[in-house]
C-alpha cells in the first residue's frame, strides 16, 4: 500500500522560504516520476514541479521557475520542495504525487496515480 505524507507547511512572510517534504512508503521515489502540485483557494490543482526517475529531468512551472527547487533522498525515500522568495500568491495546499506512467506537461492531475493529503503553506504580506 502506497502512503505519501507531506510536511513542512507553515505561515511565513513574503520573501521568506519554506521547505516541504514528502515521506513515501510503498514505492521507491527513485523508480517513479515524483511531482508537486498545489491548489490555491478557488483555483484548480496546478502542477508546479516534477523530477524524473533518473533525476536528470526536472520541470518547474512558469509561476515558480527560478524560485522553487525539487530534490529527493532515495535512502530516506523522501521528496522535497524548497520554496524561496515566496509571494502571497504562493499560498496554497501543496501535494506530492507519483506516477510510473507517461504524463504530459503542463502536469495534469489525472496523470498521477498516488497522492498525499496535502500541507498548507500560507504567505502573508
Amino acid at each position: 500500500q502506497v502512503r505519501m505524507v507531506e510536511s513542512g507547511g507553515d505561515l511565513v512572510q513574503a520573501g521568506e522560504s519554506l521547505r516541504l517534504s514528502c515521506t513515501v512508503s510503498g514505492l521507491n521515489v527513485g523508480d517513479y516520476t515524483m511531482a508537486w502540485f498545489r491548489q490555491r483557494l478557488g483555483k484548480e490543482r496546478e502542477g508546479i514541479s516534477y523530477m524524473s526517475p533518473s533525476g536528470y529531468s526536472r520541470y518547474f512551472g512558469d509561476t515558480v521557475q527560478g524560485r522553487f527547487t525539487i530534490s529527493r533522498d532515495t535512502e530516506k525515500n523522501t521528496v522535497s520542495l524548497q520554496m524561496d522568495r515566496l509571494i502571497v500568491d504562493d499560498t496554497a495546499i501543496y501535494f506530492c504525487a507519483a506516477t510510473f506512467d507517461a504524463f504530459m506537461v503542463p502536469l495534469r492531475r489525472t496523470d498521477f496515480r498516488y497522492w498525499g493529503q496535502g500541507t498548507q503553506g500560507t504567505v502573508s504580506s
